[in-house]
């Protein structure tokens, strides 16, 4: 039987995380190690100043258990890995997110840094993002928890080159309305920032970040206009990020 990790960013009591959970349970043993709360956005922290509490969590009625952890997605990850389970898992999904985790989003994105992790520790991994930021029931993220269960599937078949994670966004629409499967590069995602300053009841100042994203033209090719044009986007991602095209430039820059 495959041994599936499920982890995300937005805590082990979003409704994402228990979809991906029922779903995946239909084809392997599950294991669940998720944040005690949300950790959107927390990129690939790691918790090295503070210890990581971990409890376990059950939800009786749906005969399902796992871990609660105190850190970030990727300490989950780490932790899964190295300390609670009995051994490492064939596959780590991520997700799902309530939110798309599309083009430059990645680099701050949560859950896409646990696929990350697994992809660091030699597991077979992915990120996967329901495009939808209003409020969901578990039934919304359906769609995109089969579409994980038919992927994790083609990974026990199909292996992915070494350090290379996929990431996964799925319109938020009924099944039988989404567009296809495209295989996609990332796209570009800006926002313009609005830092509000507020001052607290001690009259000291703080700011509030917020902001809307901005009309920024992308490739046909790319998972944003995808998931714009209704179809499930993947989008195979590694973190090498040297950019080897400069390599011989700055070699004649003399540098010494």
């Amino acid at each position: 039987m495959i041994h599936i990790l499920v982890t995300n960013d937005d805590g082990i009591y979003a409704p994402g995380i228990k979809m991906l959970w029922q779903e995946l349970s239909r084809i392997g043993k599950v294991a669940v190690v998720a944040p005690d709360s949300e950790r959107s956005a927390t990129s690939h922290a790691i918790t090295v100043n503070h210890p990581i509490r971990v409890d376990e969590f059950c939800v009786a009625k749906d005969n399902i258990c796992g871990w609660r952890i105190s850190g970030t997605p990727s300490d989950c990850v780490k932790i899964a890995v190295e300390a609670l389970l009995p051994e490492p898992p064939d596959v780590i999904v991520s997700g799902i997110n309530q939110g798309p985790n599309l083009g430059t989003d990645v680099i701050y994105s949560g859950t896409v840094s646990a696929a990350i992790e697994g992809a660091m520790h030699g597991i077979p991994s992915l990120a996967i993002s329901l495009d939808s930021w209003l409020p969901s029931t578990a039934d919304d993220f359906r769609p995109a928890a089969v579409f994980a269960v038919r992927l994790v599937q083609l990974l026990q078949d199909h292996a992915l080159p070494p350090n290379t994670l996929l990431n996964v966004n799925v319109p938020a629409l009924p099944e039988d309305r989404i567009q296809g499967v495209a295989i996609t590069k990332l796209g570009v995602i800006r926002y313009k920032n609005t830092f509000e300053k507020r001052q607290d009841p001690r009259g000291r100042i703080y700011y509030w970040m917020g902001g809307d994203v901005m009309d920024t033209a992308n490739e046909p090719d790319s998972d944003v206009e995808a998931v714009k044009s209704g179809k499930i986007s993947v989008t195979p991602i590694h973190f090498d990020l040297t950019n080897y095209a400069i390599i011989n430039l700055l070699k004649g820059w003399d540098i010494k």
